[in-house]
């Protein structure tokens, strides 16, 4: 029998009751499962705002400790009955948190963070949650383990902070390393490198590990488990009456992650697509019940024909560097001379649109001011002009093969302009399976608001 890889995120791991849900979702499965878990909810933020503070005080590396050690005690004595197994479990716990005090304290004794002790130190998060779990379901007479990246040789491309999994060295030992008819706990948001170091996986990374695991033990299907009702055809805290979706493919699903739908990490599918593995979302809060809320897979292939609107998402952290000057956008090598310097100092690009006189680079909003502050100080030739443009929304319809519908853009461009909302720019033909635009912030809300009722309200979303 295949397994399944099951996800629980950080905002499953919140309370006694979130550990209760889990337990009864875990024996409903009923089966060897390959379990990839967060960080308890807050505490990779805790750990990052932590590195900060303890360079220079040393009193706050034992107050973080202790706070963990006061935190998983709490936590252990709210799950675990017996206090025998109870006690035997936080010698582990601090055994683990007294390695990770070790590396606090070199952090503060040579005044700063090396990038191999912050992912290391970052990865306690998950490290902690996974053995937690492991020892409370042992508890309960579950036959679960803990299994270690380091362990199963789960092993990175090397890359600081935003690592990918090298497949075909990790697939046969992860797969060996996780065959047994058992439940297997593992931490996500990291795996290491050929030579040992721990490289993290990118901020939420634990989804992309979750599927990294499902592929190399050819899961049957990667199951996440959030805290909301599947994917929705809006924010629903936007738009009440918003629908749920059944399905979609995995480009859709790349899209809306991409555009800021937050259920997964925008590179969860990446492992899945080569050997076709469905991600199954389902509520922590309808526990015992092994009944997804959306299936992400491959589409039909007769309605794959036909463009198919599922949603209309957005995204706040959007942001627009323009470089103008006379010649811009036919001088050769401006483009990479920018790209160059912001792979250096790790910004991503989003996108880039360029005219005669100007060429406009997307950006996630906290990177804008530092990536304005590095081109004005190395300016490039033929700019005269570095400018910055913040407060911006994003706002994406997605579907497959939207973009070879006749009258789409039209229409969305149409029912904002209805309600004197100003588009910045519209963008048709990027993806086959997304169309958006760019409005002012404070004009977000209503934007989407207008383009769901435009497209969604007493009509099917298949018909335009």
């Amino acid at each position: 029998m295949k397994k399944i890889a099951v996800k629980f995120g950080g905002s499953n791991l919140k309370t006694k009751e979130d550990i209760s849900k889990i337990i009864k979702t875990i024996r409903a499965y009923d089966r060897p499962l390959a379990i990839i878990v967060s960080a308890f909810y807050g505490i990779t933020s805790y750990l990052i705002e932590g590195l900060q503070n303890i360079q220079n005080d040393e009193a706050h590396v034992r107050s973080m400790i202790e706070y963990l050690k006061n935190l998983k005690r709490e936590a252990l004595e709210e799950n675990i009955a017996d206090g025998k197994k109870r006690s035997e479990a936080y010698e582990k716990v601090k055994i683990r948190l007294e390695e990770l005090h070790k590396y606090l304290l070199g952090i503060h004794y040579i005044g700063e963070v090396p990038d191999f002790v912050e992912e290391k130190v970052l990865s306690y998060g998950e490290k902690l949650s996974s053995l937690m779990l492991s020892q409370i379901l042992q508890s309960r007479g579950i036959d679960a383990v803990e299994a270690m990246p380091e362990d199963i040789g789960l092993i990175s491309d090397g890359e600081y902070s935003n690592a990918s999994i090298n497949f075909p060295v990790s697939e046969k030992s992860v797969s060996s390393a996780l065959s047994g008819d058992r439940i297997y706990i593992i931490p996500g948001f990291y795996a290491v490198s050929k030579d040992g170091r721990i490289n993290l996986l990118g901020r939420g990374g634990s989804d992309y590990s979750a599927a990294a695991i499902a592929r190399c033990v050819g899961a049957e299907s990667l199951d996440v488990w959030k805290d909301v009702n599947g994917y929705m055809s809006a924010d629903p805290g936007l738009i009440p009456e918003a629908k749920r979706i059944d399905s979609l493919s995995y480009s859709e699903a790349a899209e809306l992650s991409y555009f800021g739908a937050k259920i997964l990490h925008p590179r969860t599918v990446e492992p899945l697509l080569e050997n076709k593995i469905p991600v199954r979302i389902f509520n922590i809060n309808n526990a015992g019940s092994i009944e997804p809320l959306t299936v992400i897979g491959d589409p039909d292939t007769e309605n794959g024909k036909n463009a198919t609107l599922k949603s209309v998402t957005y995204s706040d952290s959007f942001a627009i560097l323009k470089l103008e000057g006379a010649g811009v956008g036919i001088k050769e090598g401006i483009l990479a001379e920018v790209t160059g310097l912001f792979i250096r100092s790790r910004i991503n690009i989003k996108s880039v649109v360029t005219s005669q006189t100007a060429i406009n680079i997307y950006l996630d909003s906290p990177d804008l001011r530092a990536a304005a502050s590095m081109l004005k100080a190395q300016m490039p030739q033929a700019v005269t002009t570095v400018s910055a443009q913040d407060n911006l929304s994003i706002i994406a319809l997605v579907g497959d093969g939207l973009v070879h519908s006749r009258g789409l853009a039209y229409r969305m461009v149409g029912a904002v302009a209805e309600q004197g909302i100003d588009m910045k720019i519209v963008s048709v033909g990027a993806s086959d399976s997304a169309v958006y635009c760019v409005v002012d912030r404070p004009d977000r809300e209503a934007a989407v608001k207008v383009i769901h009722e435009a497209f969604f309200r007493c009509r099917s979303p298949d018909t335009f």
